[in-house]
């Protein structure tokens, strides 16, 4: 049989037609290939095997390429003129489709079979009388079912990969009969049971993989001694037992046993005489202890990927002998920084480390510098403190940087002193770092990310962010950043998403560019910003200077009058300070409870005078503070509202209205209220708030300020969570009297207290709805005239062409929530860029690939969740997809489409019971 040639096959147009005539098909499997001044033979010479390929053409029943009529070519012919004999067939990636008939087990002659990457179906055929057979590939097709005794007869087999299947059903024990193997793949099946014990008969075998199958079982102990091993991979199975000291793999490259439930711990030895070791990958399974130091015995490592085990104690320096090592990966363990951090001087291209469960204390080492190769620098999510070296500017080749959520202090000019030109992504958030940002980071210029949201930076934003072309995303939020914002950002035309708020920016907003589509620019919490597109709803440029001016010239008139009367009005203001100090105490709404009346020196003793460091949080129009009021004992959230704000007074009063009113389990619980005048005779007004010791759900899901995270959350705690919320938005819009609009509904305003049982807070922007008609479902459909506000990524699309708030909004904002809790992603995270938000990339994944993108500690709670996925039965699986189904119809682009809340409350209570039932089984 002539082997097959695919560079001498012509291809016909692409077109779907049946194989035809018969002398046409014994062209194309028996002449086909190239054999240079052959001819071709005598086909009557073998009618067994012109039978058997008449059988195998009318299994076919796709034919898009026209094999089965183009005339062969003069180049074309059999190589040999005895047919079938000692040769191959080789028909890969031809998109031939229908199933592989039985009947090429009558071509005895056949050594090479090559049916790979092609659409063949049905059950796997008998191929038991090849026993000339040393290669047979049939991987990446839809093939299904196989019988034991299917190949054990085709003892010269050598090569075997039939992976990218649906074969199902145990490994047979008898293929350990085929002692020739050098190659078996079996990858990618939905084979069960357990791996025999006869694969350690397999002496010959180079290449072993069988991985994402259901298989089960420990690995046998025969597969440990297979000493001409270079690839084990196994990963993706359920398989248990662990990895025994006895190994006898010398010349191993690559072991693969990610995604198990193997452990304890690792033997001591797995680094000693492997001198050919390129890549161990061990992630997601259940081992603990510490790291053997033998690993940095292993010098031709490239890749060392432990993450998401249970490993405990300190790194071993060993690693730094590592000089091969290109990818490093130990999150989401308990390890703890080496007191001798020079181990790093080993690590070439990729750092990762960004799991909240690891303890890396102390300052980023100077070492860091020597890795001048290094293109990857991921140390997020640690508790790590100290200034930024300047060796860390040495690292010129770097693409990118991510130290977010740590203790970081100090300025960042070792980063954006220029040296680092070919950097694309920099993430800095949630740390301390202080000072300007560099003008020199302008120089930058591959730069698509930049985030350095939540420190204390201050200045102005450098004039140098204009040369920043290829920005995309920009988020320099929650710091202390003034003056006016550039115009030359206009010019930047790939950036989509800008967030400016919460800093001391002034002067007019510009109007081109990314300032059209004001749902991509936030910019709340500047109140002296004016100007700019009507949605960003500020006041008019003009209006706010003659208004300055007119006070400038009062304050011109007043002086020279009045100004012998200084002193005496001086004393005036503090002597009436003083006096209101000391009489109104309080200002006290109607909260349906008794509580003690405090003063602002309460408030002031309470939080040790306002301190940063009893500061927890900034929103909209103030600050929160935790505190402790000594009269009554008792740990308090305070709400400071920033009354030079616009807006803030009447965001005080809009939320005692709404407070004063609703009473409900998962609301967040108010005390009092607090309205006087402060000790510089100023108006002072506050809320004071149960304080919640859980803090609030975006720190649960994400790292919080200055670094502080926390252990994630359970599947159980997320439902009970969505429940909590959604029962406290049916109350607000359904019964509590008049609908309110919660208008901001995202995790920063979702509470948790000592149970984690969660409350609704934030209500400065909520609305009371406008009397009218019900819809026919009974849902406010009804809305409020208030000017929508809220935060990007939560906001209901249709908010963009309407001013009126609406209980669909809500549902909306739920939605993004719900879906947040799941893949651990905010709506605004740099992965969504472009045309893909959250809701669409969620819903492209659903169903078939929800288990990729679910939050991390969502699958370290869930091992084996890929499996899990095959089987309905599965709770959790199960849980996960009904609480993305709620999620999705919430979100859905017309707001009448959507679930009222009621209906949400019902669906999540049932999933609720639902999975709570059965994990208890």
């Amino acid at each position: 049989m002539a082997v097959v040639n695919r560079r001498d096959m012509c291809y016909g147009q692409e077109q779907h037609v049946k194989l035809a005539v018969f002398m046409q098909l014994i062209l194309l499997l028996v002449c086909y290939g190239v054999g240079n001044g052959v001819h071709c033979s005598t086909l009557q010479e073998n009618s067994a095997d012109l039978q058997s390929l008449l059988d195998f053409k009318m299994g076919i029943i796709e034919d898009p390429y026209s094999l089965g009529t183009a005339a062969p070519t003069s180049a074309g012919g059999v190589v040999s003129s005895a047919p079938l004999d000692g040769h191959g067939l080789n028909l890969t990636d031809k998109s031939l489709a229908g199933k592989v008939s039985s009947s090429l087990a009558n071509l005895t002659s056949l050594s090479f079979l090559d049916l790979s990457s092609n659409h063949f179906f049905g059950q796997f055929p008998l191929l038991n009388h090849l026993q000339q057979l040393e290669t047979l590939y049939m991987n990446s097709n839809s093939l299904d079912g196989i019988t034991p005794d299917t190949l054990t007869n085709c003892s010269k087999l050598r090569n075997i990969d039939l992976s990218g299947n649906q074969l199902r059903g145990t490994i047979p024990p008898k293929i350990g009969s085929l002692t020739n193997l050098e190659f078996l793949d079996l990858g990618n099946n939905q084979f069960t049971g357990i791996i025999p014990a006869t694969v350690g008969n397999l002496t010959q075998l180079q290449f072993l993989r069988f991985r994402d199958n259901q298989l089960e079982g420990n690995i046998p102990d025969g597969v440990w001694k297979l000493s001409n091993l270079t690839s084990l991979v196994l990963g993706q199975n359920r398989l248990s037992g662990g990895i025994p000291q006895a190994l006898n793999l010398p010349i191993l490259l690559l072991l693969g046993l990610e995604e198990n439930m193997l452990g304890p711990v690792l033997p001591p030895n797995i680094g000693y005489a492997r001198p050919s070791l390129k890549r161990i990958s061990l992630f997601s399974n259940k081992f603990e202890g510490h790291i053997p130091t033998s690993i940095g015995n292993a010098l031709g490592l490239q890749i060392l990927d432990f993450s998401k085990n249970n490993f405990t104690g300190q790194i071993p320096t060993s690693i730094g002998r590592l000089s091969q090592l290109s990818k490093l990966n130990l999150e989401m363990n308990q390890l703890e920084a080496s007191e001798d951090q020079g181990f790093t001087v080993g690590w070439k291209q990729t750092i990762r480390d960004s799991s909240p469960s690891n303890a890396f204390v102390g300052p980023i080492p100077p070492s860091i510098g020597n890795l001048t190769r290094l293109i990857e620098l991921f140390l997020d999510n640690n508790k790590l403190d100290g200034s930024i070296p300047p060796s860390l500017g040495y690292l010129t080749q770097l693409l990118v940087v991510d130290l977010s959520c740590n203790n970081l202090q100090g300025s960042i000019h070792h980063i954006g002193d220029g040296n680092l030109k070919q950097l694309v992504k920099l993430h800095l958030s949630s740390n301390k770092f202080s000072g300007g940002i560099p003008d020199a980071l302008g120089q930058s210029q591959n730069l698509v990310i930049i985030q350095l949201d939540q420190n204390i930076l201050t200045g102005d934003i450098p004039l140098s962010s204009g040369n920043l072309k290829a920005l995309n995303i920009l988020d320099l939020s929650h710091n202390y950043l003034s003056g006016t914002i550039l115009s030359a950002l206009n010019d930047l035309q790939l950036l989509s998403k800008l967030d400016l708020s919460y800093n001391q920016l002034q002067g007019e907003i510009p109007r081109n560019g990314i300032f059209e589509n004001t749902t991509a620019v936030s910019l709340d919490g500047n109140w002296r910003l004016c100007g700019g597109a009507v949605d960003f709803h500020m006041p008019l440029c003009s209006a706010a200077s003659r208004k300055i001016e007119r006070k400038c010239d009062l304050v011109r008139l007043l002086i020279p009058i009045f100004g012998f009367m200084s002193l005496t009005m001086l004393i005036y203001v503090i002597t009436l300070g003083k006096r209101k100090s000391r009489k109104a105490y309080l200002f006290l709404f109607s909260f349906g409870k008794q509580f003690p009346k405090v003063s602002h020196s309460d408030l002031v003793r309470a939080t040790g005078n306002f301190s940063n460091s009893n500061l927890i949080g900034r929103g909209s129009y103030g600050s929160v503070y935790k505190g402790k009021l000594t009269m009554a004992k008792i740990d308090v959230a305070i709400k400071v509202f920033n009354l030079e704000m616009r807006r803030a007074d009447r965001s005080f009063v809009s939320e005692c209205e709404v407070l004063r009113t609703i009473r409900h389990r998962n609301l967040l619980p108010i005390l009092t209220a607090c309205s006087t005048i402060d000790y510089r005779g100023k108006d002072f007004r506050a809320l004071i708030y149960e304080l919640m010791h859980n803090s609030n759900l975006d720190r649960w899901l994400h790292c919080g300020h200055a670094g502080v995270v926390h252990k994630g959350l359970s599947m159980d705690q997320r439902v009970s969570i969505a429940v909590n919320i959604a029962d406290a938005l049916v109350y607000l819009h359904h019964d509590c009297g008049r609908p309110i609009v919660h208008c901001d509904v995202k995790p920063m305003n979702i509470l948790l207290d000592e149970d984690m049982s969660a409350h609704l807070g934030d209500f400065g922007i909520a609305s009371l709805v406008l009397d009218s008609p019900l819809t026919s479902d009974g849902n406010s459909g009804r809305n409020s005239s208030i000017v929508v506000k809220g935060t990007i990524g939560y906001i209901a699309p249709e908010y963009a062409q309407s001013v009126h708030a609406s209980t669909y909004g809500d549902v909306y904002s739920f939605g993004v929530v719900l879906m947040e809790m799941l893949i651990g992603k905010r709506p605004t995270d740099s992965m969504f860029e472009n045309e893909l938000s959250i809701t669409n990339f969620v819903e492209k994944n659903f169903p078939d690939n929800i288990s990729h993108i679910i939050d991390a500690y969502l699958q370290e709670e869930c091992k084996g969740f890929i499996h899990a996925t095959r089987r309905t039965g599965n709770a959790t699986y199960k849980c996960l997809v009904s609480l993305t189904q709620v999620a999705l119809s919430c979100t859905r682009p017309i707001p009448t489409e959507r679930m009222n809340m009621r209906e949400i409350a019902v669906r999540l209570h049932a999933i609720r019971t639902s999975y709570v039932e059965a994990i208890k089984k």
